[in-house]
C-alpha cells in the first residue's frame, strides 16, 4: 500500500468537538477557531468507542508506513483537502558509542522540509484549507516558517512569516524560496508573535502561532503514535523532548491518552524530560519552582534556535505532562549541546541538529543526576536535519600540482 492510496482510502471521521485545554468548555468541529474564550489552546476531541469499533490496531499497523496510516485518529473530513509531501514514519536509530545501550533517537530530519514540523503543518494547512483559511501569518524560529511555506504553497494559501533577525540565515532562505513573503524583526519570537496576533486581530490574516489554531498538536500527536506502534504497543521508559512551544511533548502525551482509552496501550506511560537551553530556560524555571505557568524569560539566547522561545501558551499544558509522567525539566549549555552534536556526528555517524543534541546532553545530565538508569529504553527526538545548521570550516588545501606528502593524510 502508498501513500497515495492511504491518501485516496474512504475517511471515517470521529472528531465530536473541540475543548478549551483549561476550563473544557466545548466548541463545535468544523468551524475556524483560534484559541478559547480565555486564551488558551483547543484541543480536538473524538469518539473513540466508535473509532474502536470501526478499526483495530492491527489493522492500521498493517498499513503503509506513513503519518496517514493514522487517518481516524486525525481531523482531516474531506481527504480532498490533504496537502501532503509525503509525511514518513521516521526511523528510530541506536547511538551506542554518544549515547549508551537502549537509547534510541527518532530521527525527525527525515520529514519533508526536514523537520518535525512538517507534521503539525501538514495537518494545520489542510485543515485550513478545509475549513476556506486563504491568508495566514506565522512567527517562527526557522524550521515551522519552512514547513509552512511548503504546505500553503502548494495549496494557494498566501503565507505572512516573521523571523527573530537571529535566525539562522539558511532558514530565512529557505522561507521565501517556498513561496512564503518573510520578514526579519528586531526580536524574539514571541514579540513577532504579538506582530501576528496584531494583524490577526484586525482581519488581516489568520494566525497560526503554535498553539494558537488547534491542529498542528494533531499532527504533532503522530509522533506518540507511532513509537507505541514502533515499540511493539508498548512505550519507551523515557523520552527527552527539545522543548520550545512543547506541541509535540503535548501532543504525545494525547496520543498515549488516546491509545490507552481505545484499549490498544497499557497505563504504562514514559517519563517525559523537558529539554532547554541554559539561555532560555522557562519552563525548567516553573518545573522548580512548582508553578503551572512560565514566567517570560528575558534576554533569551541559545545556539538552538528552535528552542529560543521565551514564553509559551501551552507552558501549563506542558508541566503537566512531565509532572504526571514522573519526568522532569532540564537545562543544558550551549557548550553541552555542541559536545553532543559532534559526539554524535564523530562517533555514531548522526548529524543531529542543535535542538537534538540538547536532548543527549539532558539525558547525561540526567544519568549523572541519577534519573535515568543505563539499560532503560530512551528515546531522545532529533528534531531536524542537521544539514540546516552551521558546521565548522574543514578540508586542508592539497596542490596536486606539486609533490603530495601522503604521510600527512
Amino acid at each position: 500500500m502508498t501513500m497515495t492510496d492511504n491518501l485516496s482510502a474512504n475517511r471515517a471521521n470521529f472528531v465530536t468537538h473541540l475543548e478549551c485545554a483549561m476550563t473544557g468548555e466545548r466548541y463545535e468541529a468544523g468551524r475556524l477557531h483560534g484559541l478559547s474564550r480565555v486564551g488558551r489552546p483547543l484541543l480536538v476531541r473524538y469518539d473513540l468507542a466508535a473509532l474502536g469499533a470501526s478499526i483495530d490496531r492491527d489493522a492500521i499497523a498493517a498499513r503503509a508506513p506513513d503519518l496517514w496510516r493514522w487517518r481516524e485518529l486525525l481531523p482531516v473530513v474531506n481527504t480532498a483537502n490533504i496537502v501532503s509531501l509525503g509525511e514518513i514514519e521516521t526511523p528510530l536509530i541506536a547511538i551506542p558509542r554518544s549515547g549508551g545501550k537502549g537509547v534510541l533517537v527518532k530521527d525527525e530530519g527525515r520529514l519533508p522540509t526536514g523537520s518535525f514540523k512538517a507534521r503539525g503543518l501538514v495537518m494545520a494547512v489542510s485543515m485550513a484549507k478545509e475549513l476556506g483559511v486563504t491568508r495566514i501569518a506565522m512567527p517562527t524560529n526557522g524550521n515551522a516558517g519552512a514547513a509552512l511555506a511548503a504546505y500553503a504553497s502548494r495549496c494557494g494559501i498566501e503565507t505572512i512569516v516573521l523571523c527573530p533577525e537571529e535566525t539562522p540565515e539558511i532558514n530565512v532562505r529557505e522561507i521565501a524560496a517556498q513561496g512564503a513573503r518573510v520578514w526579519r524583526v528586531n526580536g524574539q519570537i514571541d514579540e513577532c508573535g504579538a506582530i501576528v496576533g496584531k494583524g490577526a486581530a484586525e482581519g488581516r490574516w489568520f494566525d497560526f502561532s503554535t498553539l494558537k489554531e488547534p491542529y498542528r498538536i494533531e499532527g504533532k500527536k503522530t509522533m506518540g503514535l507511532e513509537l507505541a506502534l514502533q515499540f511493539g504497543w508498548d512505550l519507551p521508559d523515557a523520552i527527552f523532548y527539545p522543548t520550545g512551544g512543547g506541541t509535540g511533548l503535548i501532543g504525545m502525551w494525547k496520543a498515549f491518552d488516546e491509545l490507552e482509552k481505545l484499549g490498544w496501550i497499557g497505563s504504562k506511560r514514559p517519563r517525559m524530560y523537558a529539554v532547554q537551553a541554559e539561555g532560555c530556560a522557562p519552563m525548567v524555571r516553573a518545573f522548580e519552582q512548582g508553578l503551572e505557568h512560565a514566567e517570560r524569560w528575558e534576554n533569551a539566547a541559545t545556539v538552538a534556535a528552535g528552542i529560543r522561545v521565551p514564553k509559551a501558551v501551552g507552558d501549563f499544558l506542558i508541566l503537566r505532562a512531565v509532572r504526571q509522567s514522573g519526568g522532569r525539566a532540564l537545562a543544558v549549555s550551549d557548550a553541552e549541546i555542541l559536545r553532543a552534536v559532534d559526539d554524535t556526528a564523530r562517533q555514531d555517524g548522526l548529524l543531529m541538529c542543535p535542538e537534538g543534541g540538547a536532548t543527549l546532553a539532558a539525558l547525561r545530565k540526567a544519568r549523572a543526576e541519577g534519573l535515568v538508569a543505563e539499560g532503560e529504553r530512551v528515546v531522545l527526538f532529533n528534531c531536524a536535519t542537521g544539514l540546516k545548521y552551521p558546521m565548522p570550516m574543514a578540508g586542508e588545501p592539497l596542490d596536486r600540482t606539486k609533490e603530495i606528502d601522503l604521510s600527512r593524510l
